[in-house]
């Protein structure tokens, strides 16, 4: 990322909406913010393949789920917080992931400029083509701060996305398992 750039942004910004950049409480904000956000878009330089490589050996084809992963994200429209719980089930074919390597592929795509819906679908497709899976069902549910601080302003809104893959698309009955497990 290139520091310098994005606090010469904050500063013209904080400028824009008639702040004056050099009073002590805004001097050192164009350098935090440029850090914060060296943090919170690490994933745009981060590869989820790289945490779902590492599989072990299994003889096991029930469904896998981890649920109430915690994540945080911001909207790539108005450069706002959205942040809340995911769940991700896959069915295995002779090899599983660690458990921790399912949130950490969350964490890749959350960390970006992001939609949810398309933070919902990029989960699926990367477990979907670096697992070898049979099937992968991933669920969103959010609040979007664009939402209930500006524009609508409606708080406690919350957004479902929901993305399936393989046997999750065909078997209904083994999605509505999964609906079921993560209410």
């Amino acid at each position: 990322m290139d520091r310098e750039k994005i606090m010469q942004g904050v500063r013209l910004i904080l400028e824009g909406v008639g702040e004056d950049v050099d009073r002590e409480g805004l001097r050192d904000t164009p350098l935090r913010v440029a850090k914060m956000y060296e943090e919170i878009f690490s994933g745009l330089n981060e590869d989820a393949a790289e945490h779902l490589s590492r599989t072990f050996e299994s003889n096991g084809s029930e469904m896998i789920i981890e649920k109430d992963i915690t994540f945080y994200s911001t909207c790539e429209h108005h450069l706002m917080p959205f942040y809340g719980k995911a769940a991700v089930a896959y069915i295995p074919n002779g090899r599983v992931v660690g458990i921790s390597k399912l949130a950490r592929t969350i964490e890749v795509f959350a960390k970006r400029p992001q939609i949810q819906e398309q933070l919902t679908a990029q989960v699926a497709d990367a477990i979907m083509d670096n697992l070898d899976t049979e099937g992968v069902i991933v669920a969103i549910e959010a609040e979007h701060t664009c939402m209930t601080m500006r524009g609508v302003k409606k708080p406690g809104t919350k957004t479902f996305t929901l993305a399936a893959r393989g046997v999750f698309e065909t078997d209904k009955d083994l999605k509505n398992t999964f609906l079921n497990i993560i209410r």
